[in-house]
């Protein structure tokens, strides 16, 4: 096989693995077209009780921290400012509107330890179990940078109604 043959094959390769990756995206994407993220402000007259700088690693299926969703806003990893007020929770992704999602939505807040195609030292992620319109439950996942994760989870736990924390390693 001559070089030119060879360079050729490797093209062809890796042309079909990047329209794999397309497909499989535009497939991902046409499924939770259903499911939104609750676009928002925080409510007028809430009070800031924390507020963290973090990195939004993802939002999948509750319990399946394998199974990405494409939801409009939260489908791919970003930045965020995180601000934990008496009314809920509001998530600043760089570029995207803010998400506010109310303490009656969350469900459940704890510490994790891998989320999508991050693995961390153990207990470093923070997982927000909330419910989007039509009652589903998902899980987010965040990795403060300016303090620890048990300090956001427990800024977040504090503002529900009933407190339930846990940890999904």
């Amino acid at each position: 096989m001559t070089r030119e043959g060879a360079l050729a094959i490797m093209i062809a390769v890796a042309v079909g693995l990047l329209a794999a990756l397309a497909w499989a995206w535009w497939r991902r994407t046409r499924r939770d077209a259903a499911l939104t993220a609750p676009v928002g402000e925080i409510p007028g007259g809430a009070h800031a009780v924390a507020e963290f700088a973090a990195l939004y690693v993802a939002t999948t299926r509750h319990g399946d921290p394998l199974e990405r969703l494409a939801i409009a806003g939260l489908s791919f990893r970003s930045r965020s400012d995180v601000t934990v007020t008496d009314a809920g929770v509001a998530l600043d992704l760089t570029g995207q509107p803010r998400v506010f999602l109310a303490a009656d939505r969350i469900a459940d807040v704890g510490q994790s330890t891998v989320a999508i195609d991050r693995v961390v030292e153990p207990d470093g992620l923070v997982r927000l179990a909330w419910r989007l319109d039509d009652g589903t439950v998902v899980d987010s996942y965040l990795r403060p940078q300016d303090a620890s994760a048990r300090a956001l989870a427990d800024a977040v736990a504090g503002i529900l109604p009933s407190t339930q924390t846990g940890t999904n390693a």
